[in-house]
């Protein structure tokens, strides 16, 4: 594949995307599957439920008894038995006769509807066995029973492959005796931060040193975006150091990302390692922060070669390589959720390329969405994205905008699968 130059951040991503798919499957327990894929469809081992439930406390009857019920003419019945949940009642419900019953009970094969409690008077007694009830109209049949297999039939399939699992999902299928599914595995992600300025966050810095916090912020970012990050050695401004960092690392991850020499200058050799050892597909992108963008396959592996500052870092995590972290997990949702927003004050634009300002949007007493940009827009900061909500993007040429205007902004603190 040759290599691709200055493409937009759309093609970029669809590139990354073209070159991954979901991973094979793993079984997990229940706890385990919230937030994950299911590889394959899960089916119930029974109805759900398994029988006629009361969806009220109330009283067991049959319609037929009150089709003439009014406020003049209340229908009084006996109250025979009572029924909680997790008991049952088999016996016949004769004229003249209903049985007091809870919800999620069972209801009687004899009875047909359920009236709520609140609605029935009592004649004599408190309304449980051995008591007599009136009731003041007719009642529709079926009224406030949940009937067998409402939600779930046996063998039927639950949750379907290729859907997200909740915390709601959880209960159902545990509803529906699955106890373990198999969802598609997380990848891992192996973070490589070069520099030979860089010691650890362990470390004090010496005189021209400063702490390595992309590693970090990368591993954070990848475990966000569902995958299983792991923070390898510093890597030294190299060509063999690199090399030898990346040979290893596509052994053992699924995807590899390292940050910092991705640009042209005299120490950046991510280009020419992923060219030399594999298949080098793009170098650059249209977008700032984060122009120096590499990407590329390693013994099959994706490699992807993040800018060393750390805003052009985030950007480029966020807007391309989180894409693929999904797919692999077998999401099929990949772009952030995107809004229009009007500014809050004039943005002048000198550079061509499109720009992703960080910034936090709000939304008015109108219930118009505001973007507000940071005014610290320099790309060596983790700071300002720390307090950010947004990505406002500032379309590719140099057309300025003014406050008021409208601007699309990439939400950051939201699923890709919500609607909003």
């Amino acid at each position: 594949m040759s290599v691709r130059e200055m493409i937009s951040p759309e093609e970029a991503r669809e590139l990354v995307l073209s070159v991954v798919e979901p991973l094979e499957s793993e079984e997990v327990p229940l706890l385990e599957a919230v937030g994950r894929i299911a590889a394959e469809p899960v089916v119930s081992d029974i109805d759900v439920t398994a029988f006629d439930n009361s969806a009220m406390d109330g009283f067991a009857v049959r319609a037929a008894q009150l089709e003439n019920a009014s406020e003049d003419a209340p229908v009084e019945l006996d109250v025979i038995a009572e029924v909680a949940a997790g008991d049952f009642f088999e016996g016949e419900i004769a004229d003249g006769q209903c049985v007091r019953i809870m919800t999620g009970a069972a209801v009687p094969a004899a009875a047909d509807s359920v009236v709520k409690y609140e609605i029935v008077g009592v004649v004599s007694g408190d309304g449980r066995e051995g008591s007599r009830v009136s009731f003041t109209a007719p009642v529709k049949l079926g009224n406030n029973v949940r009937k067998a297999g409402e939600e779930a039939q046996k063998g039927q399939a639950i949750i379907g492959a290729g859907e997200l699992i909740t915390t709601a999902g959880v209960g159902f299928m545990a509803s529906c005796g699955a106890t373990t599914v198999k969802v598609h595995r997380r990848p891992t992600v192996g973070i490589i931060a070069t520099g030979s300025e860089l010691v650890d966050p362990t470390e004090y810095p010496t005189q021209g040193k400063i702490r390595n916090s992309n590693s970090y912020a990368m591993a954070a970012c990848a475990q966000a975006a569902g995958a299983v990050p792991t923070v390898l050695p510093i890597c030294k401004d190299t060509l063999e150091d690199l090399k030898a960092a990346v040979k290893d690392a596509v052994q053992k991850f699924d995807f590899v990302i390292t940050t910092g020499g991705a640009a042209n200058g005299d120490y950046d050799f991510i280009k020419p390692v992923v060219d030399e050892l594999g298949d080098l597909m793009m170098t650059t992108v249209n977008m700032r922060p984060g122009k120096a963008q590499t990407f590329g396959l390693v013994d099959g592996t994706p490699v992807f070669g993040l800018p060393g500052n750390p805003s052009a870092a985030y950007c480029g995590f966020e807007l391309l390589i989180r894409a693929a972290l999904r797919k692999m997990q077998g999401y099929r949702t990949f772009a952030r959720t995107s809004v229009m927003a009007h500014l809050t004050q004039d943005v002048r634009k000198k550079d061509p390329r499109r720009i992703y300002l960080r910034a936090i949007l709000t939304k008015d007493e109108q219930g118009e969405y505001r973007v507000t940009p940071d005014r610290n827009q320099g790309s060596g900061s983790f700071g300002v994205i720390q307090r950010s909500t947004c990505l406002c993007i500032m379309p590719e040429g140099l057309e300025s905008k003014k406050e008021g205007d409208l601007v699309e902004c990439v939400i950051l603190d939201i699923s890709e699968d919500i609607v909003i």
